[in-house]
């Protein structure tokens, strides 16, 4: 690349940049979603409808533990922390340094941890924290696009880390997390939300003893 093809990089980059930050959440929602497509479930984030059908199942009151995976610019993040108790923890993984250093610049709670990594080391993540189970875990990851095994991973991590009494909580455009999650939590529930774009299928697997 010479000297000309490198500034016009740059002031496409710059230009990029500019966009983003004049769009706010959107913008590096958008931006996510072009850089990762396969790793972002919707172009846009999800509606507060679906946020209040997928968080209702959660018993806040023994909620310290909450875990979200795909966290993208915290559409969650903030019904969240919303509802957690004062001593509890939300700990949120993305492989998109973006969101991450997102959600760091814009949530300032000392209850929140956004970390940069997968889905399926949650065991080794929580266990840094100080943490060996989590109450609730979170997913809006895109299961069917993921690379090749890595979605039956994530859904095997995520079942041996959950409390008893806890549960997985996924909302997708297909069956794909609900039928991994099927596979290791015995009870599955379902729902459906025509009110997000795509609409969504929503599974909770919860953790019998």
């Amino acid at each position: 690349m010479d000297g000309s093809e490198l500034a016009t990089e740059r002031r496409g980059s710059k230009l990029a940049r500019r966009i983003t930050r004049a769009l706010g959440p959107a913008g590096v929602f958008f931006q996510g979603f072009l850089e990762h497509p396969r790793m972002v479930g919707s172009i846009i984030p999800s509606s507060e409808h679906t946020i209040r059908k997928m968080l209702a199942p959660v018993d806040w009151e023994r909620c310290k533990v909450f875990v979200e995976y795909g966290p993208g610019v915290g559409t969650f993040c903030r019904p969240v922390l919303d509802r957690l108790p004062r001593d509890g923890v939300l700990v949120v993984i993305d492989t998109n340094p973006l969101f991450i250093d997102y959600l760091q610049r814009t949530i300032g709670d000392s209850r929140f941890h956004p970390v940069l990594g997968s889905a399926a080391d949650v065991e080794a993540i929580l266990a840094a924290l100080g943490h060996d189970k989590a109450d609730y875990v979170l997913s809006g990851l895109p299961f069917s696009t993921l690379p090749e095994g890595v979605g039956p991973a994530i859904a095997a991590a995520t079942h041996r880390v959950v409390r008893q009494g806890g549960a997985f909580l996924t909302y997708q455009f297909s069956t794909t997390a609900r039928d991994l999650t099927a596979r290791h939590f015995a009870r599955v529930d379902t729902g459906f939300t025509w009110w997000n774009i795509p609409p969504c299928l929503l599974a909770f697997g919860w953790q019998e003893g």
